[in-house]
């Protein structure tokens, strides 16, 4: 039965070795070097450090996956809008965790006080990450065409959003 629950610090080379494939081989990111454990731990910090969640979930006490959500922007005025990151171990795609992941992580994030949730998703070929956003209520807002260069192509971004709570109904509780 897997367990989604907030990573640990202990879970830092888990996350580290999932991501490092991403970078590697992957377009859902536009990173081209791997990040170190000490650089994922400090990135790891600094969101929750910002009062925003970064869960992991697990099955058989290993790490499948991870997401969290940080800031769209720096600036005052974005405060309210978070962008998504999911990341899932190869050996746990189409088995329904990134889905049960990216649930718990936009309840979480509604809870931090977030209206908006914002995919930045590398890659429009990226159909599992567009697809997993859709099931999950996100509408796709647009598409910036070749922005990314890697593995000697360029790379577009879908960009997807889902509002959160009361959204932009009202204002938010300053």
């Amino acid at each position: 039965m897997p367990l989604i629950r907030p990573s640990t610090e202990q879970d830092v080379v888990a996350i580290t070795a999932i991501y490092r494939d991403h970078v590697l081989h992957g377009t859902g990111t536009f990173e081209i070097e791997p990040p170190t454990e000490a650089e994922m731990s400090a990135r790891r910090a600094d969101v929750l450090a910002k009062g925003l969640p970064y869960l992991v979930v697990e099955e058989n006490g290993q790490v499948m996956g991870f997401a969290y959500c940080n800031w769209f922007k720096p600036r005052p005025a974005f405060r309210f809008s978070a962008e998504d990151s999911v990341y899932m171990a190869t050996t746990s795609h189409r088995l329904g965790l990134g889905r049960a992941l990216l649930a718990e992580l936009s309840a979480r994030a509604e809870r931090a006080g977030v209206r908006k949730l914002i995919a930045v998703i590398g890659d429009s070929a990226n159909t599992a990450s567009v697809g997993l956003h859709q099931a999950l209520g996100f509408t796709q807002v647009g598409t910036i065409a070749a922005c990314g260069w890697k593995f000697d192509r360029w790379l577009d971004i879908v960009l997807m959003e889902k509002p959160l709570g009361l959204a932009h109904t009202q204002a938010p509780l300053l």
